[in-house]
């Protein structure tokens, strides 16, 4: 009877060893990445931030190129007082003249390029925010894919466990070789779709190396698969007046709102009319002349120079800049207006996903897996169909992988809703 048996056994094991024992892909080589750390190098070393920066190393700049004053002119030159037919000699001159600029021109254009410059470091601390956010997103749907990688694996295991009880079974007469085949049949495929969250596993680690402005594939970030607290309490007024506050784009309306208004007192300073002052020197030669012999001597001169501002009489400048003004103040109002309805929408989402998750975790996972562990055990005394067992089998699979969804929809939900308030504490 042993020996019986044990040939039961090989037959179904030669019948279902079609389908090797599967295992998560380790062939490659990956780094454990915390999220706090993840976040850190995605600030360090991501490119698109890099290149940011220069922004404000551009804008730094511009500030010490307003500090310049008119550049001075040194002029020089020499004459002949016609010395070969008159003899009336020869001459030489020499002068510098600069322009004085009035008005405050300088200061207003210092004042304006600070002002930009304060935007533009805004605008770079609102690319990050964005930029963080992003990362926070794709580091979890790295974690997602994982958990619904090891959902299909083990439900591909379960399966594959049942296959090769069948085919014992079938060996023995205990059932139809239908029912064989179809049990084996149900483990190649849950295979193939595992090999295909696999495939979107990998790619979502791959997707963390782009973040972290790497393009190596022979090593890849791994993130951790921690039970992330996502639980906040947020008040929704508190929300928006503070994003509309401190939130990066917020802040980069409104300095762009006084650089409008730094740009005005420019073109009235450029306006005001500025001063020419010169001031030179000039040789003149001996003069051999019989009717007129003069001595060689030398003369100083000096003046000013007073530009006459007819342009001034037309305003379209003045008029633009004034519009300026006005368009970046609407702008503001409209960023403020965003910004009020991405926190709004944000937080309805942020609340209705934890809705969705808590429903799971009270009770409907436990249930599902109790439902299918009644099926396996009743197939397994020949009282309920194959066909039961799998419904039980797809639900169950079903219901973890909705739950895993939930779960990111919740953690990106609060990335979301922190990202729209300006806030940040995910750890």
């Amino acid at each position: 009877m042993p020996r019986t048996i044990n040939i039961f056994l090989i037959s179904g094991l030669l019948l279902s060893g079609i389908y090797a024992n599967a295992q998560v892909d380790t062939t490659f080589p990956t780094i454990r990445i915390p999220l706090e750390q993840y976040l850190h190098q995605v600030g360090e070393k991501n490119l698109g931030y890099a290149a940011e920066k220069y922004n404000v190393s551009i804008a730094t700049a511009a500030i010490e190129s307003a500090k310049v004053f008119p550049d001075p002119e040194l002029s020089g030159g020499l004459y002949d007082n016609q010395n070969h037919k008159m003899q009336l000699g020869h001459g030489w001159s020499a002068g510098i003249g600069t322009t004085l600029e009035l008005g405050g021109k300088r200061s207003a254009r210092i004042g304006l390029a600070r002002s930009e410059a304060e935007t533009t470091k805004a605008l770079l601390a609102d690319y990050y925010r964005n930029l963080r956010a992003d990362a926070t997103l794709a580091y979890f749907n790295a974690v997602l894919q994982y958990n619904l990688m090891h959902v299909q694996l083990d439900s591909y295991h379960s399966m594959k466990k049942i296959a090769d009880a069948d085919a014992i079974r079938f060996k023995a007469g205990a059932i139809t070789e239908v029912d064989a085949r179809q049990s084996k049949l149900e483990a190649g495929s849950m295979l193939n779709d595992y090999y295909a969250v696999e495939a979107s596993w990998k790619t979502a680690l791959v997707g963390l190396n782009n973040q972290l402005g790497s393009s190596r594939a022979d090593t890849l970030p791994m993130p951790e698969n921690l039970p992330y607290k996502l639980d906040r309490v947020f008040p929704l007024p508190d929300l928006i007046s503070n994003a509309q506050v401190n939130r990066a784009d917020a802040v980069a309306a409104m300095n762009a709102k006084k650089s409008a208004e730094k740009n005005l007192q420019l073109v009235k300073a450029n306006r005001k009319i500025d001063l020419g002052i010169n001031a030179g020197i000039t040789g003149n030669g001996e003069s051999t002349n019989e009717i007129a012999p003069t001595p060689a001597y030398k003369s100083v001169n000096a003046g000013i120079a007073i530009p006459l501002k007819f342009s001034n009489h037309y305003k379209g400048e003045l008029k633009a800049a004034r519009y300026g003004i006005q368009q970046a103040a609407t702008q503001e109002e409209q960023v403020k207006l965003q910004i009020s309805t991405e926190v709004t929408q944000a937080y309805f989402n942020y609340i209705n996903t934890h809705k969705q998750v808590k429903q799971f975790q009270e009770g409907l996972l436990t249930e599902a897996q109790q439902i299918l562990d009644g099926k396996i055990y009743s197939y397994k005394r020949g009282d309920t169909p194959l066909l039961d067992v799998l419904n039980a089998q797809r639900t169950y699979n079903d219901l973890q992988q909705n739950y895993h969804q939930a779960l990111f929809a919740y953690a990106s939900a609060l990335v979301e809703l922190e990202r729209s308030a300006g806030i940040w504490d995910i750890q």
